[in-house]
């Protein structure tokens, strides 16, 4: 597997753009397009919050097919909680769109994301999506990636190659097909598993069955995004949609054989760097925090308590102080529920030992205030209790996620 240039686009047969429209902030990017050149495999994953976004009924009837072409989404609008009428517009963001391309609306996809329970501008979205059609670019990828931003400090893409076997059993017949998947995705606040106020889009040429993909996209959606929290807080529009253009001309997957394996592990690297760069700019954040619960008696206690800690607001405010404050850690391991025994329970940052049997490792305070130094730290949490593990990835609190949410809607 190699990193290339690009995003969505370093895949053959994608354009993409990304155009101003005025919804929210009058001179940013805030409509994209994505475009493959012809109906192709396509699945979603989607947020379990009741309160779901219009745009997200609209891809699930559009999905049921498990065939699109064409993915718009806006940013400065959630299109979430507007009753019948927001789903007028989302349907209608869909049939604008399909008639700017010249493709039946069924074939696209809509995503929306920004504030809740306002009406779409449509005037504004109709101008900005016909722009969008009219600047489509085999280079377009990194213009959606802005348009899709909201408190993001940072677009995030990324693309890379693999190689998928010829044959079932990974010999024989062609070799090996070089296969590309590319990736942007939005995501600062409104963080927490289950997805979140977090919008990603994926493309790939690999050649595959729609059941497959739909598959493979749910597996790596929960061994990545799924594994990430900034604040807690559920969205309602959270949207992982994927476009499969089949250029690869690799034989179609239609099995989980080695090509279908090779292919997964692709998908999972780039969805799991979109998430940490998603974690990595949560809003007001000033580090990236990988949390790791090792020796659980089964994989969900390692989650639990992983998940435990990597939500709680005093660990996170602890560590923007600057503060190895471990019995936060060992409070929030506490009540998540997980199995295990204080006394066998040791935490590490980075290299050095906080906890040693449950009790305080006398740590040099020193050594974690150079830890604290860095951009990336580990919390480690080895429970004893079994041969399970677990790994969640969070950012800290600072002053700036309050100023920025104090503020949000004006």
């Amino acid at each position: 597997m190699k990193q290339i240039d690009g995003s969505v686009t370093a895949v053959p047969g994608i354009k993409a753009s990304g155009v101003q429209a005025g919804i929210k902030i009058k001179d940013k990017k805030e409509v994209a397009l994505i475009v493959a050149e012809k109906p192709v495999a396509a699945a979603g994953v989607f947020t379990i919050n009741r309160a779901k976004a219009a745009p997200i009924y609209v891809c699930q009837e559009h999905l049921k097919d498990g065939i699109a072409q064409a993915i718009v989404a806006n940013s400065g609008n959630a299109n979430a909680c507007t009753g019948e009428g927001g789903m007028v517009d989302a349907y209608n963001m869909a049939k604008i769109t399909a008639d700017e391309l010249g493709i039946d609306e069924k074939l696209v996809l809509v995503a929306s994301t920004g504030v809740i329970g306002k009406r779409l501008p449509m005037d504004k979205i109709e101008a900005a999506i016909k722009l969008a059609a009219k600047s489509l670019s085999s280079d377009g990828g990194h213009d959606a990636a802005l348009a899709i931003m909201t408190t993001d400090l940072a677009p995030k893409e990324i693309a890379v190659e693999i190689e998928v076997a010829s044959s079932p059993f990974g010999k024989g017949g062609q070799g090996e097909f070089p296969v590309k998947i590319g990736g942007v995705a939005k995501g600062s606040g409104m963080i927490r598993p289950h997805l979140a106020t977090m919008l990603a889009f994926l493309t790939t040429d690999v050649n595959i069955a729609p059941e497959l993909l739909q598959t493979a996209l749910r597996d790596a959606v929960d061994k990545s995004f799924n594994m990430m929290t900034v604040d807690g807080d559920m969205s309602t529009n959270d949207t992982v949609l994927i476009l499969a253009t089949g250029m690869a001309g690799n034989p179609k997957i239609t099995a989980k054989n080695s090509a279908y394996h090779q292919f997964c592990a692709g998908l999972d690297y780039v969805t799991l760097e979109l998430a940490k760069m998603i974690a990595k700019d949560g809003e007001g954040a000033t580090k990236l925090i990988k949390v790791v619960v090792k020796g659980a008696k089964n994989f969900e206690d390692a989650e639990k308590a992983a998940r435990a800690v990597a939500e709680s607001n005093l660990v996170k405010t602890a560590i923007f102080g600057m503060d190895a404050n471990w019995g936060r850690i060992v409070c929030a391991l506490g009540y998540s529920g997980a199995e295990f025994e204080l006394s066998d329970v040791d935490v590490w940052m980075n290299d050095l030992q906080l906890v040693k049997a449950g009790v305080d490792a006398g740590f040099s305070e020193e050594r974690a205030k150079e830890i604290f130094k860095l951009d990336e730290l580990s919390i480690i949490l080895d429970l004893h209790a079994g041969d399970a593990e677990a790994t969640i990835w969070t950012c800290d609190f600072s002053c700036d996620y309050v100023k920025i949410n104090a503020a949000y809607r004006t």
